[in-house]
């Protein structure tokens, strides 16, 4: 009896064995599990470069920093109100209730140059296929003005998006001027203020490193926050304000888009202008590729995810335009950024005040806004062919790397919400300051 009982009790042991081990491999990955979720950590993907991106399954994976967590700013009632605006589905749905295969989404970014958004806003009423087309207008703080402007736009789908945390819905707070802030040039000990400056010594400027907080939230925002974007993974297009989109753009962005895996396939973008912005094209009868412009240029998912992995590098640079900070730090850690465009500008830059320019009362920048651009014929038609060769131009002008900056952008705080923003849609609570 007792050698029976002894038989079965190894019986159990060794059944057990194999149970024990299963229990104990689900809770270590169990626990896996939930550490990775509290940072949403996962591994950065091998991502494609240009052109190849076209032919690979874009990939969503992101490397975070676990020991970095986003703190936002505590938002005030309009800030609030704005967030949920952000909410609200595109308008003229119902008039163009379908957005065909191989349509582009449109991002125009403002600020507050209303005389400059009617003239883009009615450039944009021209175009060839605007209809069938998302557009999406990100606001750099509110403007009744500029809000009225893009609620009447009726010819496309429209989106409107409003920089919850942009420094000039804060008066008296950070991002915009807090109490004891340090300004100009002063020193912090001797002024008793608090503030980094910048390698000039300039304390910060909340209407000036707006800029590129807009910029960098919006980009946050388009591909990794909006329920119109987020799974889109195909070019988006951006562009500005002062930017005159000619009646050609949409059809001869679509062409560069379709043409650049075969063309390109080293190139990271297309753009719809020469990077010189005064230059209107060189006439050939060949595509060209060059320099990364600013005026109307798109680019896929995986070209983003590639940008979003240099945020600490975009973010610590101290200069506070966000063209420059790309052309100078995160450009050039790609290798050779080259974008696609034509030989004649499909778009035009024809403001003469900069953006933040005439917003003080002593400080006032007159332009009536009028567009002085002059279009041919051909430029009111598709004008990009197919054949045609591409000329690289290899020798790229302008700021590169080594350039250490114009500065602006020496704060902490601004350094740190500039990360936050790059965070904020892959944490589950970004905290609030």
């Amino acid at each position: 009896m007792a050698t029976g009982s002894s038989h079965h009790r190894a019986r159990l042991r060794t059944r057990a064995a194999p149970l024990l081990v299963v229990v104990v491999l689900a809770v270590l990955v169990l626990t896996a599990l939930l550490r990775a979720s509290r940072h949403d950590f996962v591994p950065p993907a091998r991502v494609a470069v240009g052109g190849d991106a076209n032919h690979t399954i874009p990939q969503r994976k992101i490397l975070l920093d676990p020991d970095f967590t986003p703190r936002l700013p505590r938002q005030n009632a309009l800030s609030l109100s704005l967030s949920q605006r952000n909410l609200l589905p595109p308008r003229n749905a119902a008039r163009f209730p379908r957005l065909p295969q191989g349509h582009l989404k449109i991002v125009l970014y403002v600020h507050n140059r209303p005389h400059y958004l009617r003239l883009v806003v009615d450039s944009l009423s021209r175009v060839d296929g605007i209809e069938e087309a998302l557009l999406i207008v990100s606001h750099d703080g509110y403007f009744p003005e500029m809000d009225k402007i893009v609620r009447g736009i009726t010819f496309c789908q429209v989106k409107q998006i409003f920089a919850p945390y942009s420094p000039h819905l804060f008066p008296d707070a950070f991002p915009g001027v807090s109490s004891g802030d340090c300004q100009g040039k002063a020193k912090a000990a001797e002024k008793q203020c608090h503030g980094d400056p910048d390698q000039y010594g300039n304390h910060r400027s909340p209407r000036i490193v707006s800029l590129k907080h807009h910029w960098w939230w919006m980009m946050n925002t388009v591909w990794d926050g909006l329920e119109e974007t987020r799974d889109f993974d195909e070019h988006i297009l951006f562009i500005e304000e002062d930017h005159y989109i000619f009646p050609n753009a949409y059809r001869n962005a679509q062409l560069l888009v379709e043409l650049k895996p075969r063309k390109c396939p080293q190139c990271y973008a297309i753009n719809l202008a020469p990077s010189d912005v005064k230059a209107k094209g060189e006439g050939w009868e060949s595509l060209i590729a060059e320099k990364m412009g600013n005026i109307g240029y798109a680019f896929n998912r995986t070209v983003w995810r590639k940008i979003h992995a240099k945020a600490k590098q975009f973010c610590n640079f101290d200069e506070y335009n966000w063209d420059i900070t790309m052309w100078a730090t995160v450009y050039p850690s790609f290798g050779s950024v080259y974008s696609l465009r034509g030989p004649r500008r499909s778009a035009a830059h024809f403001g003469k005040c900069g953006l933040h320019q005439g917003q003080g009362s002593s400080n006032v920048c007159v332009d009536n806004g009028e567009a002085a651009v002059e279009l041919d014929a051909i430029d009111k038609v598709p004008n990009i062919k197919a054949n045609w060769p591409v000329h690289i131009i290899k020798k790229q002008e302008g700021y590169q790397a080594g350039f250490k900056g114009w500065g602006g952008w020496g704060d902490r705080r601004d350094q740190e919400l500039c990360l936050s923003f790059a965070y904020m849609y892959h944490f589950k609570d970004p905290l609030s300051a």
